[in-house]
């Protein structure tokens, strides 16, 4: 069974479809510009920081202060929703693991904005139901239907799904 990963549960709360073909080896986001801008301000943003800490295959980490906090590193606030359950997903990973994670926060470099996130047990129940559809997408035969949001078309997978 393949581990579920941050990123997983990211494109999970963005785009089934996505989701899937990303875990089906499907993978088109070495050619988007926007993947690039993200990793540029990723890399360009908290230089003292150690980043970058991957834990178990399962979860990349940006960066964590004092084993009490983790930090998740966003170029914009667009997807937010998907940004929160990806940093809740690590704390819960974390705390699985024995470390005792306070909460996570979610860095906005370009924008100078943070904010707090935190992992209650209704929401760690709510994860958990979440993981189970992750499961269920993964083993499906052929992707999911098509979402038709706004951000579809700056997509890295659009071609797949509109072409």
């Amino acid at each position: 069974m393949k581990k579920i990963t941050g990123v997983m549960v990211y494109y999970y709360a963005v785009c089934k479809r996505k989701l899937w073909y990303f875990t089906n080896d499907v993978n088109m986001e070495h050619n988007s510009e926007l993947v690039e801008i993200g990793k540029f301000v990723d890399e360009t943003s908290y230089k003292r920081e150690k980043k970058s800490i991957l834990i178990d295959e399962m979860i990349n980490i940006d960066f964590l202060k004092d084993w009490k906090i983790i930090h998740e590193i966003k170029k914009s606030r667009k997807l937010d929703e998907a940004s929160k359950w990806q940093l809740k997903y690590y704390i819960w990973v974390l705390r699985n693991n024995g470390v005792e994670i306070e909460k996570g926060i979610l860095d906005y470099p370009l924008l100078r904005k943070r904010e707090e996130i935190f992992l209650d047990e209704f929401e760690e129940r709510e994860l958990i139901e979440l993981l189970e559809e992750i499961r269920s997408i993964i083993n499906m035969d052929l992707p999911p239907g098509r979402i038709n949001k706004k951000y579809c078309k700056k997509c890295a997978y659009y071609e797949l799904c509109y072409i």
